[in-house]
């Protein structure tokens, strides 16, 4: 609820700061005292849009301020968390608008600067006003519908809708992506089964362009290698070489006995030198047999070579990639062969959940139509005592095409009215303005208050062109609706509607210092009563009409 108003320098006002507790709150003075001036600082700090002819003379700006308590649990939390704001849910909310006699104008959320746009938003969340000029809230359209599905209690169907809604969705991009891509591959097939069949035919192994450029290497030097590998293995047939070594074994074996074991490490090396040119000989002997200088096996292996480079570029992957990519190219002429049938599977799927999401839909309209009628029933209830004699509300609810179905379901929500009979209905919002207006709003606001879950209502002067028991039946709606953990503020001209608050407040203009100024004062049970009775015969309070005064506030009594 609101908790503190602070005003300073708008119009009339130069410093202003006003408590608030809940229940109904009654603003009441004379014609022109600026009890206006109030419902523009409250719309300013709420987000209306900025005025600067709203700037006290001579002040360089004005400044207002509003402070809400509210629960945790309150919508405006989750949107100022979406704005990545920081605040405390434990402490009061407090909103400021600065506006310069320029135009220029900053808004701040507990201090945080913010848009004049999100200020908006906050706003809307926290207080609605209906008046002569200013309303909004139920008079926009798209808010009706979740208005009366609160009012109905129908967020158990509205989640089932909605997750009917997500599978339908979820099913049917799968089916778009999969019908994506079965159109692709089926624009592809020729070059997939031309590819396919290309690369079968190669038979490309991974490693194999780096064992063919090997190959290809040698096989340019083979001539080159030959030459070195004869030269080798002739100096290792070197009879001479083999008849040294062991002539150089003998002689050390015939000496070895007088030597006691000191030569035989020796005699061991040479045989190892014996047995490694053994070894290199004959893997001389074998290089030499691996030569190949047939140059049409170097034409077959350098073929070989650049094919396959050229298949690789072609595809524009690496050639150890070849594999791979004739397997990847093979699935996909497989899922083209199946994916006619995988498609209908998931179409059937589709299908299923687009009936399941209407199955859950309906039931949310039927019950719809039920809230509807118990809510124009409640309404219409109302109408008469409010002097709407000929007035008439009805719940329109008009089933939407299939393109625009959503996680809401099918339906289309308006509140209509007509004020006069043979007037057609229309959306609440192009119906007669002013105090009739008011009274409507005031009409529904009795039975959608908890639904809409606004904690601060403002009505300005609801009780326009009416009087008697029209104005006491006002009253005695504003102080019920206060009693359904909503605070309502009232600007009254009505001594009738003002016995029904449970805070009373006097807006009066007084001199100070050659300017005329506007105050505000709480009165207690007695000021309050010389009020009403003034209200009651005008400028001289009578006897009479504080007798008068106090069979008023007798009423306040028997609403609480």
């Amino acid at each position: 609820m609101l908790a503190r108003l602070s005003v300073r320098d708008v119009v009339l006002i130069e410093k202003l700061d006003l408590d608030f507790a809940g229940g109904l709150c009654v603003f009441t003075g004379e014609t022109g005292a600026g009890k206006s001036i109030l419902l523009d600082s409250l719309a300013l700090a709420t987000g209306a849009r900025s005025d600067s002819s709203l700037v006290r003379f001579g002040a360089k700006q004005l400044s207002v301020g509003a402070e809400f308590i509210l629960p945790e649990s309150h919508a405006v939390y989750a949107l100022l968390a979406e704005q990545g704001m920081d605040f405390d849910p434990e402490d009061s909310l407090f909103l400021r608008r600065v506006v310069s006699a320029d135009g220029k104008g900053r808004a701040f959320i507990n201090d945080q600067p913010v848009s004049a746009g999100l200020l908006r938003q906050v706003g809307d969340l926290l207080v609605e006003i209906h008046g002569q000029f200013a309303t909004h809230g139920l008079l926009n359209t798209a808010t009706h519908r979740g208005v009366l599905d609160s009012y109905g209690g129908l967020e158990e169907l509205k989640e089932t809708v909605k997750q009917a809604w997500q599978n339908w969705q979820d099913k049917t991009a799968e089916r778009q992506k999969v019908e994506s891509g079965l159109a692709q591959a089926q624009a592809e097939e020729d070059f997939l089964r031309h590819s396919v069949d290309e690369l079968k035919k190669f038979s490309p192994v991974a490693g194999e362009e780096q064992e063919l450029s090997e190959r290809r290497a040698m096989m340019m030097n083979a001539e080159k290698i030959a030459e070195g590998l004869n030269g080798v293995r002739a100096a290792l047939s070197d009879d001479s070489i083999d008849r040294a070594l062991r002539q150089a074994q003998r002689s050390l074996e015939s000496v070895s006995r007088f030597g006691e074991g000191r030569y035989e490490s020796v005699i061991e090396i040479l045989d190892r030198i014996m047995a490694d040119l053994n070894e290199a000989s004959a893997n001389v002997e074998t290089f030499c047999d691996e030569l190949d200088f047939d140059p049409r096996a170097q034409e077959a292996v350098e073929e070989r070579l650049f094919a396959l480079r050229s298949l690789a570029r072609k595809h524009q992957v690496t050639a150890d990639e070849l594999p791979e990519l004739l397997v990847d190219f093979g699935h996909r002429l497989n899922s083209l062969e199946k994916g006619g049938e995988e498609l209908v599977l998931l179409a059937k799927q589709e299908e299923e959940a687009r009936l399941n999401y209407l199955e859950a839909a309906q039931a949310l309209s039927k019950a719809r139509h039920k809230a509807a009628e118990k809510l124009d029933a409640a309404v219409k209830k109302e109408l008469p005592p409010l002097k709407l004699n000929k007035a008439d509300f009805k719940t329109e609810i008009e089933c939407l095409p299939e393109s625009l179905w959503n996680a809401d379901g099918l339906d289309k929500v308006v509140f209509t009215a007509s004020t006069n009979t043979g007037t057609p209905l229309a959306p609440i919002a192009k119906i007669a303005s002013g105090g009739e207006l008011a009274r409507f709003m005031l009409a529904l606001k009795v039975n959608l208050a908890a639904a809409e879950k606004i904690p601060t209502l403002v009505f300005d002067e609801v009780d326009a062109a009416i009087g008697g028991a029209t104005a006491s039946a006002v009253g005695e709606r504003l102080a019920r609706l206060a009693a359904q953990d909503c605070q309502v503020l009232t600007i009254t001209h009505s001594p009738q509607v003002a016995s029904f608050g449970a805070h009373h407040f006097r807006v009066q203009k007084s001199e100070k210092d050659g300017k005329v100024l506007t105050a505000v004062i709480e009165l207690n049970d007695a000021e309050r009563r010389e009020e009403i009775a003034r209200m009651l015969s005008g400028a001289e309070i009578t006897d009479a009409s504080r007798a008068a005064a106090d069979e008023l506030l007798k009423n306040r009594s028997d609403v609480q």
